[in-house]
C-alpha cells in the first residue's frame, strides 16, 4: 500500500533542473537536503516569529531518486517546540514528469533554534491564540 501525499499545502515547491544533477543524471542528494532545509527554515521562522538557524539534521532516509524535471514538494510538520528550538519532520515528495504519480522520495528530522539580532538563542514565542 502506497502512502498518500500530505493534504496540507507544501511549504515549498520547485523543479529539478539540469544544474542539480550529478554526472550520472541523478539529482544530487545535497541539493535535495538543501531544499528540505529551506522548507523547514521557512516553517520555523514563521512559527518563531523571526530568525532561526539549523542546528541538527538527523534521521534522513532516502527512499527513491529525484529525476530531472520532477516537481519537488516539501512538507514541514512541527514535531516539538522547546524553549528556544523547533523540530520538524520534513517530507520531500516528487510528482513525476508527464503527470505521473506523487511519491515520497526523502524524509528527515530537522531542528532549528530561534536567534535574536545578536545571534544568540532566544525563546520561541507561544503560539497565537
Amino acid at each position: 500500500m502506497s502512502e498518500a501525499e500530505p493534504s496540507s499545502a507544501p511549504t515549498i515547491r520547485t523543479v529539478a533542473m539540469p544544474a542539480d544533477l550529478n554526472p550520472a543524471g541523478d539529482v544530487f542528494g545535497g541539493w535535495l537536503v538543501s531544499q528540505m532545509d529551506l522548507a523547514g527554515g521557512i516553517a520555523a521562522a514563521l512559527r518563531a516569529e523571526g530568525r532561526t538557524v539549523t542546528v541538527a539534521i538527523d534521521a534522513m532516509t532516502f527512499h527513491r531518486p529525484l529525476h530531472l524535471g520532477d516537481v519537488l514538494s516539501c512538507y514541514a510538520e512541527l514535531l516539538r517546540v522547546g524553549r528556544t528550538s523547533l523540530t520538524y519532520r520534513i517530507e520531500a515528495w516528487s510528482r513525476r514528469r508527464a503527470g505521473g504519480e506523487s511519491v515520497k522520495i526523502t524524509e528527515g528530522r530537522f531542528t532549528y533554534v530561534a536567534v535574536g539580532p545578536d545571534g544568540k538563542p532566544r525563546p520561541v514565542p507561544n503560539p497565537p491564540a
